[in-house]
């Protein structure tokens, strides 16, 4: 029997009886992508390494993480994994600090650039929330260690992830539909759409849903993009939940763009996201430990310069930073 979707919405465009899609349906590829994608990549021997070599990169662009400030900020983990203190909560969002982002330890792709912390090492965590499925997005080890360590956190995640988390006995969850929204411990959280996909295993395609997050507090919103390729409503949804303070913009995995373009935003485009939304302080994230796609590691940060360059922009917030870096938290718009 054909699988149906349990919270398939035929008023919702992004709803579908066998699962969930972007608003352009269009926004994939077509049959024989990947394996002409893997095979130019194999030819090409990409990616490089980085100029200087990976000793030097770890050097440039990495640090502990120290959690010893009691002010509510923005913590970059590396890649896509963020800690936000709002309000005094620490809010853990796509936490991954396993050697792979894989379902399996021998293969996939490997951590060139170690984990700035531990789940141990934390601070207390109030919430973990998730963007989507994918291995580099949500570890199972990670989950499994934030159990024992933080059984208090309250989990939420895209509309058809929960059942992943009660499965793996954690029965504080909540999953939001794009545009929904949760009041939680005096904070808001609204799950807003993102251009992507998601996949766990070769039998459950698109069949949770895949979001970004905006988190508010009492004088600071947050965007968390998630993985997202650019399309024209990204920022209209985000300003429709309210202009934000501060923000977390994919610059990695771009490369090559004809490939990557659908579901991933390269520099140039998350610049352009970033004026639309007012230019708040940004903190550029998914890039400086997986090398998932074909530029090296260590491009993005002259890639962002050279946008912001080219569109008139200073960089002044918005550059790349270390990971394991804290960024104070900005106040302005709410």
């Amino acid at each position: 029997m054909a699988w149906k979707n349990p919270w398939f919405n035929a008023q919702k465009a992004h709803h579908r009886i066998d699962g969930f899609v972007n608003l352009d349906p269009a926004a994939g590829h077509r049959p024989g992508d990947l394996d002409k994608w893997r095979a130019e990549r194999k030819q090409a021997k990409l990616p490089h390494p980085p100029a200087a070599g990976y000793d030097a990169f770890i050097s440039t662009w990495w640090q502990r993480a120290d959690f010893s400030t009691e002010e509510d900020g923005i913590w970059w983990l590396g890649h896509a994994s963020v800690l936000a203190r709002l309000n005094g909560i620490n809010i853990l969002i796509d936490p991954v600090f396993s050697q792979r982002a894989s379902p399996v330890s021998f293969a996939g792709p490997s951590r060139k650039t170690p984990p700035c912390t531990s789940v141990a090492e934390l601070p207390p965590v109030g919430a973990v929330v998730i963007s989507h499925n994918h291995y580099d997005h949500l570890d199972s080890t990670a989950i499994s260690q934030l159990k024992r360590y933080h059984p208090q956190a309250c989990y939420f995640v895209p509309l058809g992830l929960g059942n992943w988390f009660m499965r793996r006995g954690i029965q504080q969850v909540i999953e939001l539909d794009w545009m929904q929204s949760y009041v939680w411990q005096g904070l808001v959280l609204t799950a807003v759409p993102a251009q992507h996909w998601s996949m766990r295993t070769p039998w459950n395609r698109n069949r949770s849903l895949w979001c970004g997050w905006v988190l508010e507090s009492d004088d600071c919103r947050f965007w968390f993009s998630g993985d997202t390729g650019y399309f024209p409503q990204l920022s209209d949804f985000v300003l429709r939940v309210g202009q934000p303070d501060m923000v977390a913009l994919p610059v990695g995995a771009y490369a090559p763009e004809w490939f990557m373009h659908p579901h991933h935003m390269s520099p140039e485009e998350s610049v352009s996201v970033w004026q639309q939304i007012g230019r708040p302080y940004a903190i550029p994230i998914h890039w400086g430990v997986f090398e998932l796609a074909d530029e090296s590691i260590d491009e993005p940060p002259d890639k962002l310069l050279q946008a912001l360059k080219n569109k008139g922009e200073d960089s002044k917030y918005f550059q790349c930073c270390r990971i394991g870096q804290y960024h104070e938290l900005i106040k302005n718009n709410i």
